[in-house]
Protein backbone atom coordinates (compact mmCIF):
# COMPACT_ATOMS: atom_id res chain seq x y z
CA UNK A 1 0.00 0.00 0.00
CA UNK A 2 1.13 3.23 -0.85
CA UNK A 3 1.94 6.07 1.66
CA UNK A 4 -0.54 8.38 0.91
CA UNK A 5 -3.36 5.27 1.20
CA UNK A 6 -1.85 4.80 4.56
CA UNK A 7 -2.15 8.43 5.18
CA UNK A 8 -6.09 8.55 4.28
CA UNK A 9 -6.62 5.37 6.42
CA UNK A 10 -4.86 6.64 9.48
CA UNK A 11 -6.71 9.93 9.48
CA UNK A 12 -10.01 8.31 8.60
CA UNK A 13 -9.53 6.08 11.98
CA UNK A 14 -10.52 8.47 14.80
CA UNK A 15 -10.72 7.05 18.57
CA UNK A 16 -13.51 9.82 19.39
CA UNK A 17 -17.01 7.68 18.93
CA UNK A 18 -18.95 8.69 16.23
CA UNK A 19 -22.05 10.75 18.30
CA UNK A 20 -25.13 9.12 17.51
CA UNK A 21 -28.86 8.37 18.56
CA UNK A 22 -30.12 4.94 18.42
CA UNK A 23 -33.39 4.67 16.10
CA UNK A 24 -36.14 4.69 17.83
CA UNK A 25 -38.95 1.92 16.39
CA UNK A 26 -42.61 2.97 16.49
CA UNK A 27 -43.97 0.60 18.77
CA UNK A 28 -46.18 -2.34 16.89
CA UNK A 29 -49.72 -2.24 18.00
CA UNK A 30 -48.65 -5.07 20.12
CA UNK A 31 -45.37 -6.45 21.08
CA UNK A 32 -45.03 -10.04 21.02
CA UNK A 33 -45.42 -11.77 24.73
CA UNK A 34 -41.96 -12.07 26.02
CA UNK A 35 -43.22 -15.55 26.97
CA UNK A 36 -43.17 -16.21 23.61
CA UNK A 37 -39.42 -16.28 23.50
CA UNK A 38 -39.90 -19.84 24.95
CA UNK A 39 -40.89 -21.23 21.72
CA UNK A 40 -37.98 -19.42 19.53
CA UNK A 41 -35.52 -20.77 21.72
CA UNK A 42 -36.89 -24.55 21.77
CA UNK A 43 -36.75 -23.84 17.87
CA UNK A 44 -33.23 -22.24 17.95
CA UNK A 45 -32.17 -24.88 20.66
CA UNK A 46 -33.43 -27.98 17.88
CA UNK A 47 -32.05 -26.30 15.11
CA UNK A 48 -28.42 -26.02 16.75
CA UNK A 49 -27.97 -29.76 17.65
CA UNK A 50 -26.74 -28.79 20.82
CA UNK A 51 -26.49 -30.52 24.02
CA UNK A 52 -27.78 -27.89 26.37
CA UNK A 53 -28.72 -24.11 26.28
CA UNK A 54 -29.56 -21.30 28.28
CA UNK A 55 -31.74 -18.06 26.83
CA UNK A 56 -32.26 -15.12 28.87
CA UNK A 57 -34.29 -12.10 26.98
CA UNK A 58 -34.63 -8.61 28.55
CA UNK A 59 -37.01 -5.83 27.10
CA UNK A 60 -37.35 -2.88 28.61
CA UNK A 61 -38.33 -4.07 32.22
CA UNK A 62 -39.26 -7.53 31.47
CA UNK A 63 -37.42 -10.79 32.12
CA UNK A 64 -37.42 -14.07 30.08
CA UNK A 65 -34.83 -17.08 31.06
CA UNK A 66 -35.20 -20.52 30.26
CA UNK A 67 -32.56 -23.89 29.83
CA UNK A 68 -32.90 -26.25 27.34
CA UNK A 69 -31.80 -29.95 26.75
CA UNK A 70 -29.46 -31.35 29.41
CA UNK A 71 -26.49 -30.06 31.43
CA UNK A 72 -24.86 -33.06 29.94
CA UNK A 73 -24.84 -35.92 27.66
CA UNK A 74 -27.37 -38.33 29.41
CA UNK A 75 -27.56 -36.17 32.89
CA UNK A 76 -31.56 -35.91 32.28
CA UNK A 77 -31.15 -32.60 33.70
CA UNK A 78 -32.32 -29.32 32.61
CA UNK A 79 -30.12 -26.10 32.35
CA UNK A 80 -31.23 -23.56 35.14
CA UNK A 81 -30.66 -19.81 36.25
CA UNK A 82 -27.74 -21.17 38.20
CA UNK A 83 -25.90 -23.12 35.86
CA UNK A 84 -22.12 -22.53 34.78
CA UNK A 85 -21.31 -21.30 31.75
CA UNK A 86 -18.24 -20.48 30.08
CA UNK A 87 -18.65 -16.61 28.29
CA UNK A 88 -15.78 -17.35 26.10
CA UNK A 89 -15.00 -14.51 23.77
CA UNK A 90 -17.82 -12.15 25.21
CA UNK A 91 -15.41 -12.04 28.29
CA UNK A 92 -13.96 -8.79 25.92
CA UNK A 93 -16.73 -6.59 26.44
CA UNK A 94 -16.07 -6.70 30.22
CA UNK A 95 -12.40 -5.66 29.03
CA UNK A 96 -13.87 -2.70 27.41
CA UNK A 97 -16.66 -1.98 29.93
CA UNK A 98 -13.36 -1.43 32.41
CA UNK A 99 -11.09 0.19 29.78
CA UNK A 100 -14.40 3.10 29.22
CA UNK A 101 -14.42 3.86 33.15
CA UNK A 102 -10.35 4.34 33.05
CA UNK A 103 -10.96 6.49 30.44
CA UNK A 104 -13.81 8.73 31.95
CA UNK A 105 -11.90 8.57 35.02
CA UNK A 106 -8.66 9.65 32.99
CA UNK A 107 -6.64 6.96 34.22
CA UNK A 108 -5.74 5.96 30.38
CA UNK A 109 -6.90 7.24 27.22
CA UNK A 110 -7.43 5.15 23.90
CA UNK A 111 -4.90 6.83 21.94
CA UNK A 112 -2.16 5.81 25.01
CA UNK A 113 0.27 3.71 23.36
CA UNK A 114 0.96 0.38 24.70
CA UNK A 115 4.60 0.76 25.45
CA UNK A 116 3.64 3.00 28.12
CA UNK A 117 2.08 -0.09 29.80
CA UNK A 118 5.08 -2.71 29.06
CA UNK A 119 7.03 -4.61 31.20
CA UNK A 120 10.26 -2.90 31.90
CA UNK A 121 12.63 -3.08 29.37
CA UNK A 122 9.70 -4.67 27.31
CA UNK A 123 9.88 -3.10 23.49
CA UNK A 124 6.42 -3.21 21.69
CA UNK A 125 6.72 -3.51 18.01
CA UNK A 126 5.35 -0.58 15.88
CA UNK A 127 4.62 -0.07 12.35
CA UNK A 128 4.84 3.70 11.01
CA UNK A 129 2.81 4.49 14.63
CA UNK A 130 2.07 2.61 17.90
CA UNK A 131 -0.36 0.41 19.09
CA UNK A 132 -2.58 2.09 20.94
CA UNK A 133 -5.06 0.90 23.67
CA UNK A 134 -7.83 1.84 21.16
CA UNK A 135 -6.70 -0.18 18.54
CA UNK A 136 -6.37 -3.31 20.82
CA UNK A 137 -9.83 -2.55 21.62
CA UNK A 138 -11.58 -2.40 18.32
CA UNK A 139 -8.80 -5.08 17.08
CA UNK A 140 -6.66 -2.88 14.46
CA UNK A 141 -3.50 -3.37 16.38
CA UNK A 142 -1.59 -5.18 13.80
CA UNK A 143 -1.47 -8.50 15.77
CA UNK A 144 -2.60 -11.75 14.70
CA UNK A 145 -5.75 -13.87 16.34
CA UNK A 146 -3.13 -16.00 18.75
CA UNK A 147 0.07 -16.45 20.13
CA UNK A 148 0.18 -20.11 19.15
CA UNK A 149 -0.91 -23.23 19.85
CA UNK A 150 -1.18 -24.29 23.44
CA UNK A 151 1.20 -26.92 24.63
CA UNK A 152 -0.79 -30.35 24.72
CA UNK A 153 -3.29 -30.75 27.54
CA UNK A 154 -3.41 -27.49 28.37
CA UNK A 155 -7.17 -26.17 29.98
CA UNK A 156 -9.27 -24.35 28.02
CA UNK A 157 -8.59 -20.02 28.21
CA UNK A 158 -5.04 -20.62 30.48
CA UNK A 159 -2.85 -20.25 27.67
CA UNK A 160 -0.81 -17.75 26.94
CA UNK A 161 -0.37 -16.17 30.50
CA UNK A 162 1.13 -12.78 31.35
CA UNK A 163 5.22 -13.73 31.14
CA UNK A 164 4.53 -15.79 27.55
CA UNK A 165 2.51 -13.23 25.80
CA UNK A 166 5.39 -10.40 26.85
CA UNK A 167 7.75 -12.37 26.31
CA UNK A 168 6.29 -13.52 22.38
CA UNK A 169 5.33 -9.82 21.89
CA UNK A 170 8.94 -7.83 21.26
CA UNK A 171 9.66 -10.60 18.11
CA UNK A 172 6.53 -9.56 16.31
CA UNK A 173 6.08 -7.57 13.10
CA UNK A 174 2.88 -6.45 12.60
CA UNK A 175 0.37 -7.30 9.95
CA UNK A 176 -0.88 -4.44 9.20
CA UNK A 177 -0.31 -0.38 10.38
CA UNK A 178 -2.06 0.24 13.56
CA UNK A 179 -5.68 1.71 12.59
CA UNK A 180 -5.75 0.42 8.96
CA UNK A 181 -7.03 -3.22 8.59
CA UNK A 182 -8.84 -4.82 11.34
CA UNK A 183 -8.26 -8.78 12.24
CA UNK A 184 -10.21 -10.34 15.10
CA UNK A 185 -7.10 -10.87 18.10
CA UNK A 186 -7.58 -12.85 21.14
CA UNK A 187 -4.09 -11.86 22.26
CA UNK A 188 -4.45 -8.15 21.49
CA UNK A 189 -7.42 -7.57 24.54
CA UNK A 190 -5.11 -9.93 26.77
CA UNK A 191 -2.15 -7.29 26.43
CA UNK A 192 -5.40 -4.55 26.99
CA UNK A 193 -6.27 -6.24 30.09
CA UNK A 194 -2.53 -5.96 31.27
CA UNK A 195 -2.35 -2.54 30.01
CA UNK A 196 -5.04 -1.50 32.62
CA UNK A 197 -3.44 -3.54 35.24
CA UNK A 198 -0.58 -1.80 34.44
CA UNK A 199 -2.59 1.78 34.66
CA UNK A 200 -4.53 1.04 37.37
CA UNK A 201 -1.88 -0.44 39.98
CA UNK A 202 -3.99 -3.96 40.55
CA UNK A 203 -4.11 -7.39 39.32
CA UNK A 204 -6.69 -7.48 36.60
CA UNK A 205 -9.17 -9.38 38.05
CA UNK A 206 -9.17 -7.54 41.47
CA UNK A 207 -9.95 -4.36 38.99
CA UNK A 208 -12.83 -5.78 37.03
CA UNK A 209 -14.83 -7.12 40.38
CA UNK A 210 -13.90 -3.38 41.81
CA UNK A 211 -15.10 -1.57 38.66
CA UNK A 212 -18.22 -3.97 37.29
CA UNK A 213 -18.81 -6.84 38.92
CA UNK A 214 -18.88 -6.37 42.36
CA UNK A 215 -21.63 -3.10 41.55
CA UNK A 216 -23.75 -5.17 39.46
CA UNK A 217 -23.60 -7.65 41.97
CA UNK A 218 -22.67 -10.38 39.39
CA UNK A 219 -21.84 -12.80 42.05
CA UNK A 220 -21.22 -16.08 39.75
CA UNK A 221 -19.21 -14.26 37.16
CA UNK A 222 -15.51 -15.30 37.66
CA UNK A 223 -12.53 -16.30 36.51
CA UNK A 224 -11.82 -18.62 40.15
CA UNK A 225 -14.97 -21.07 40.27
CA UNK A 226 -14.89 -23.35 42.86
CA UNK A 227 -15.83 -27.14 43.13
CA UNK A 228 -19.41 -26.03 43.71
CA UNK A 229 -19.81 -23.84 40.55
CA UNK A 230 -17.36 -26.59 38.59
CA UNK A 231 -19.78 -28.85 39.52
CA UNK A 232 -22.74 -27.38 38.11
CA UNK A 233 -20.61 -26.27 34.55
CA UNK A 234 -22.53 -27.36 31.37
CA UNK A 235 -20.54 -29.81 29.03
CA UNK A 236 -20.88 -30.55 25.64
CA UNK A 237 -20.88 -34.09 24.01
CA UNK A 238 -17.08 -33.62 23.64
CA UNK A 239 -13.99 -33.86 26.12
CA UNK A 240 -13.72 -30.43 26.94
CA UNK A 241 -11.13 -30.05 29.34
CA UNK A 242 -11.60 -29.24 32.86
CA UNK A 243 -13.08 -26.48 34.71
CA UNK A 244 -10.20 -23.94 36.48
CA UNK A 245 -8.99 -20.91 37.20
CA UNK A 246 -8.50 -19.05 33.82
CA UNK A 247 -7.05 -15.66 35.02
CA UNK A 248 -4.54 -15.99 32.42
CA UNK A 249 -6.72 -15.03 29.04
CA UNK A 250 -8.62 -12.42 31.86
CA UNK A 251 -9.09 -10.23 28.81
CA UNK A 252 -10.11 -12.21 26.38
CA UNK A 253 -11.86 -15.73 26.83
CA UNK A 254 -11.96 -16.37 30.55
CA UNK A 255 -14.82 -15.34 32.49
CA UNK A 256 -17.73 -18.06 34.20
CA UNK A 257 -21.03 -16.88 34.62
CA UNK A 258 -24.65 -17.69 35.01
CA UNK A 259 -27.77 -16.96 33.46
CA UNK A 260 -28.48 -15.28 36.65
CA UNK A 261 -26.41 -12.78 36.34
CA UNK A 262 -26.62 -12.13 32.60
CA UNK A 263 -30.27 -10.92 33.32
CA UNK A 264 -28.06 -7.90 35.24
CA UNK A 265 -25.46 -7.57 32.61
CA UNK A 266 -28.53 -7.05 30.28
CA UNK A 267 -30.28 -4.62 32.14
CA UNK A 268 -27.05 -2.41 32.40
CA UNK A 269 -26.80 -2.68 28.96
CA UNK A 270 -29.65 -1.81 27.86
CA UNK A 271 -29.78 0.71 30.87
CA UNK A 272 -33.50 -0.38 32.05
CA UNK A 273 -32.42 -2.03 35.64
CA UNK A 274 -33.84 0.98 37.18
CA UNK A 275 -31.99 2.67 40.13
CA UNK A 276 -31.02 -0.83 41.40
CA UNK A 277 -28.28 -1.53 38.63
CA UNK A 278 -26.39 1.26 36.83
CA UNK A 279 -26.52 2.28 33.28
CA UNK A 280 -23.34 1.19 31.36
CA UNK A 281 -21.81 4.40 29.81
CA UNK A 282 -23.03 4.96 26.11
CA UNK A 283 -19.21 5.51 25.07
CA UNK A 284 -18.75 1.73 25.90
CA UNK A 285 -21.36 0.75 22.94
CA UNK A 286 -20.20 3.48 20.05
CA UNK A 287 -19.40 2.83 16.68
CA UNK A 288 -15.29 3.70 16.93
CA UNK A 289 -14.75 2.86 13.52
CA UNK A 290 -16.84 2.72 9.93
CA UNK A 291 -15.40 -0.27 8.46
CA UNK A 292 -15.50 1.30 4.87
CA UNK A 293 -12.34 3.30 6.17
CA UNK A 294 -10.61 0.61 6.55
CA UNK A 295 -8.26 -1.69 4.16
CA UNK A 296 -9.79 -4.86 4.99
CA UNK A 297 -11.09 -6.90 7.74
CA UNK A 298 -11.18 -10.01 8.94
CA UNK A 299 -13.21 -11.95 11.79
CA UNK A 300 -15.96 -9.55 12.92
CA UNK A 301 -18.87 -10.87 10.46
CA UNK A 302 -19.81 -14.23 12.23
CA UNK A 303 -22.84 -12.85 13.29
CA UNK A 304 -23.80 -10.47 9.83
CA UNK A 305 -22.12 -7.57 8.12
CA UNK A 306 -20.48 -4.80 10.49
CA UNK A 307 -21.48 -1.48 9.51
CA UNK A 308 -19.48 -0.42 12.90
CA UNK A 309 -16.74 -1.31 15.12
CA UNK A 310 -16.60 -0.68 18.52
CA UNK A 311 -14.43 -1.51 21.78
CA UNK A 312 -15.09 -5.07 21.64
CA UNK A 313 -18.56 -4.72 19.56
CA UNK A 314 -19.64 -5.21 16.33
CA UNK A 315 -22.67 -3.06 15.02
CA UNK A 316 -25.02 -4.75 12.11
CA UNK A 317 -27.25 -2.42 10.27
CA UNK A 318 -26.86 1.64 10.21
CA UNK A 319 -27.82 3.30 13.98
CA UNK A 320 -30.92 4.97 12.28
CA UNK A 321 -32.49 1.89 11.34
CA UNK A 322 -35.29 0.29 13.93
CA UNK A 323 -33.40 -3.42 13.45
CA UNK A 324 -29.91 -1.78 14.14
CA UNK A 325 -28.24 -5.11 16.22
CA UNK A 326 -25.07 -4.12 18.51
CA UNK A 327 -23.56 -7.49 18.75
CA UNK A 328 -20.66 -9.79 20.35
CA UNK A 329 -20.04 -13.51 19.59
CA UNK A 330 -18.20 -16.15 21.07
CA UNK A 331 -17.14 -19.59 20.94
CA UNK A 332 -14.91 -22.64 22.53
CA UNK A 333 -13.97 -25.06 24.87
CA UNK A 334 -17.43 -26.61 23.97
CA UNK A 335 -19.94 -23.65 23.94
CA UNK A 336 -21.33 -20.86 21.33
CA UNK A 337 -22.09 -18.06 23.40
CA UNK A 338 -24.01 -14.49 22.13
CA UNK A 339 -25.28 -10.91 23.19
CA UNK A 340 -27.17 -9.13 20.73
CA UNK A 341 -28.86 -5.98 21.75
CA UNK A 342 -31.28 -4.02 19.87
CA UNK A 343 -31.90 -0.46 21.98
CA UNK A 344 -34.29 0.75 19.61
CA UNK A 345 -37.18 -1.66 21.38
CA UNK A 346 -35.22 -2.25 24.81
CA UNK A 347 -34.74 -5.62 23.97
CA UNK A 348 -31.49 -7.81 24.32
CA UNK A 349 -30.85 -11.28 24.32
CA UNK A 350 -27.93 -13.67 25.76
CA UNK A 351 -27.82 -17.56 24.91
CA UNK A 352 -25.31 -20.23 25.55
CA UNK A 353 -24.93 -23.43 24.39
CA UNK A 354 -23.01 -26.40 24.18
CA UNK A 355 -21.92 -28.96 21.50
CA UNK A 356 -24.12 -31.80 20.67
CA UNK A 357 -22.69 -35.18 18.96
CA UNK A 358 -23.69 -33.94 15.38
CA UNK A 359 -23.02 -30.38 13.90
CA UNK A 360 -25.99 -29.69 12.14
CA UNK A 361 -24.22 -26.38 10.59
CA UNK A 362 -26.48 -23.99 11.62
CA UNK A 363 -25.25 -20.17 11.79
CA UNK A 364 -25.70 -19.76 15.10
CA UNK A 365 -25.33 -16.34 15.60
CA UNK A 366 -27.51 -15.23 12.38
CA UNK A 367 -30.27 -17.85 14.43
CA UNK A 368 -29.96 -16.00 17.45
CA UNK A 369 -30.75 -12.58 15.58
CA UNK A 370 -33.48 -13.70 14.29
CA UNK A 371 -34.80 -14.77 17.69
CA UNK A 372 -34.05 -11.06 18.99
CA UNK A 373 -36.09 -8.86 16.02
CA UNK A 374 -39.03 -11.57 16.35
CA UNK A 375 -38.88 -10.85 20.42
CA UNK A 376 -38.70 -6.68 19.78
CA UNK A 377 -41.45 -6.92 17.18
CA UNK A 378 -39.27 -5.76 13.98
CA UNK A 379 -38.48 -7.88 10.61
CA UNK A 380 -35.13 -9.69 10.30
CA UNK A 381 -32.35 -8.75 9.08
CA UNK A 382 -32.37 -8.60 4.99
CA UNK A 383 -30.44 -11.29 3.60
CA UNK A 384 -26.45 -10.46 2.91
CA UNK A 385 -25.50 -9.64 -0.67
CA UNK A 386 -24.05 -12.25 -2.62
CA UNK A 387 -20.51 -12.36 -2.90
CA UNK A 388 -18.50 -12.23 -5.79
CA UNK A 389 -17.07 -14.95 -7.41
CA UNK A 390 -13.27 -15.43 -7.09
CA UNK A 391 -11.36 -18.23 -9.04
CA UNK A 392 -8.30 -19.57 -6.96
CA UNK A 393 -5.51 -21.88 -8.72
CA UNK A 394 -5.13 -25.00 -7.18
CA UNK A 395 -2.77 -24.38 -4.74
CA UNK A 396 -1.71 -26.54 -1.20
CA UNK A 397 -3.25 -24.37 1.40
CA UNK A 398 -2.95 -24.83 5.56
CA UNK A 399 -6.64 -24.71 7.27
CA UNK A 400 -6.98 -23.07 10.18
CA UNK A 401 -9.91 -22.75 12.89
CA UNK A 402 -12.04 -19.55 13.13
Amino acid sequence: MSRPKILRVLFAFSMLPFVCAFAQAPPPTQLPNLQSAGALGAELFLQSGSTGMVLVVVRDDQVFSSGYGETAPNSHQLPTQDSLLRLCSLTKIFTTDVLTKLVADHTVRLDDPLQRYAPPRTVVPKRIRPITLGDLATHTSGLPRELGNAPPDTPHFTFPDYHARWHWLPNQRLRSVPGANALYSNVAFDLLSDALQSAAHKQYAALLAERTLNPLHMDNTTFFPNAGQCSCLLKSAHDDGPCTATEATAGSSGLYSTASDMVIWLQYLLRTGGPAIPAQDPAAQAVYIVPSSLVSQKGLDHAGEPTGVGLGWIHILPVDSPSHIIEKTGGGAGFETYIAINHSQRTAIFVAATGGPVDTHLNFFNAANKLLLAVAGLPPLPPPPPKPAVIRAHTHRRVTSR
